[in-house]
């Protein structure tokens, strides 16, 4: 293996840039001792030149368009940091894979939607896309399904993948307070950004969730087959009322696969509190993948932030200096499959109801005939007054495991009843 410093680019000098930059510095010595090899940041490029990073970057050349890095001479290494699906992310990524240099990057939305095209360049001209910092911050999800775990067939993979929403889901529980709230004290903290529907809406986890599903199972990347729904619509009644059944709700990214196919999805679920993943608090991920030989295992750790994530970027910084070339999906891109995504209909599932109604008679016998005309079968239920209306009752109600095309037969149904208030909640309750 060579001894000549690994040269590298870093586009993009945010929260993780800038980690990046800090960790590359301070842990300088304890790096090159691991990997055999100096590591040399020559050139950065980002917007605000002034800023003031916490970061040392007086002798680093400065380029104001970061495609200008790839042209420097000796540069081994672009490092994408700058984010989004589209535009000059992945022209950066495209061109620097084309000039025959390894790229790192933390941009999970480029890899969910142009993945494989990405990879197919990187094979053709011998170079490593690597993007461990793309899924779940600092923890190691994608070394451990592409290497640790390599010899394992997997039928599932679960975990909470978005600090943003794992935050608000925990403050709404602890605090009892309502998701508006919670929200903008998250974006106060730094937590949740300005426009923060990519995270709570489920689009990130919904990214990731995809690229997890092609590394486990050796498909190719749908990220239009996951089914994604969001937070939004979690109020503190139905926190209040999971506390009550003994779970915790949560925002998980899931992937399966079976004898009918790999069916992916994004929503919240209610799990039980004392579980792996229900104790994972905050803006912490954790994930649990299942298979045949390892069995179960759990990571946990946090999810965002610039140590966490930056630490996962400079870990496959590290793999290039020693000199590993890997298949971005493990398998050759012509090797993954195209395989049936299974719709959420076919999905087997507990759940959980909560309903506004009129408080008058008749209103349980025809909530009961709809459940027994659909098959569907009552596990628990409880009726409250609405605090906010003496004329109104709020009904729960919990089922044993049905198909959610019944579900949803059900919940048509139970919306045109003229003494409903507002639109069912419901969510999925999730055996973990």
């Amino acid at each position: 293996m060579t001894t000549k410093p690994l040269q590298i680019a870093i586009a993009g000098l945010g929260t993780v840039g800038a980690g990046t930059v800090r960790i590359l510095q301070q842990n300088s010595d304890i790096i090159q001792s691991r990997c055999g090899r100096e590591i040399q940041l020559v050139a950065v490029s980002s917007r605000d030149k002034g800023k003031n990073r916490g970061v040392e970057l007086g002798a680093i050349e400065w380029k104001e368009n970061p495609l200008e890095l790839i042209s420097l001479p000796n540069i081994d290494v672009i490092i994408e940091l700058i984010g989004g699906a589209e535009g000059i992310a992945r022209e950066l990524v495209e061109s620097a894979l084309k000039a025959g240099k390894h790229v790192v990057t933390a941009n999970k939305a480029l890899i969910a939607k142009h993945g494989l095209e990405l990879a197919a360049l990187a094979e053709q001209h011998n170079v490593m896309l690597a993007y461990e910092a793309a899924v779940a911050g600092g923890i190691p999800i994608i070394k451990s399904l592409r290497e640790g775990l390599v010899a394992n067939r997997f039928h599932k993979v679960v975990g909470i993948l978005n600090g943003t929403c794992n935050f608000i889901l925990t403050s709404m529980w602890k605090e009892h307070k309502d998701f508006h709230t919670v929200l903008k004290e998250a974006q106060a903290i730094g937590y949740a950004e300005a426009d923060p529907s990519f995270d709570i809406d489920g689009i990130d986890t919904a990214h990731k969730t995809a690229i997890i599903t092609s590394l486990a199972y050796g498909t190719s990347i749908n990220s239009d087959a996951v089914y994604v729904e969001g937070i939004r619509h979690i109020t503190p009644a139905d926190m209040e009322f999971a506390d009550k059944f003994g779970y915790v709700i949560k925002l998980l990214g899931i992937s399966t696969q079976n004898e009918q196919g790999i069916m992916q999805r994004v929503h919240p679920c209610m799990i039980p509190k004392d579980s792996t993943l229900g104790r994972v608090s905050n803006a912490y991920n954790g994930i649990i993948v299942e298979g045949n030989a390892v069995g179960r295992i759990t990571l946990e750790g946090a999810g965002a932030g610039a140590g966490a994530t930056a630490s996962s970027v400079v870990g496959d910084i590290v793999d290039i200096a020693r000199g590993v070339v890997y298949k971005p999906f493990t398998l050759p891109v012509r090797q993954l499959a195209k395989v049936h995504f299974s719709t959420l209909d076919s999905l087997e599932s507990a759940y959980y109801l909560r309903l506004t109604v009129e408080d008058k008679a008749g209103v349980l016998a025809a909530i009961t005939a709809i459940f027994r005309d659909v098959d569907i079968s009552v596990s628990g239920f409880v009726q409250q007054d609405d605090d906010s209306d003496v004329n109104h009752k709020q009904i729960v109600i919990t089922t044993h495991e049905t198909r959610e095309s019944s579900m949803q037969n059900a919940l048509k149904l139970i919306n045109r009843l003229d003494f409903v208030i507002e639109p069912v909640n419901m969510i999925r309750i999730e055996a973990i």
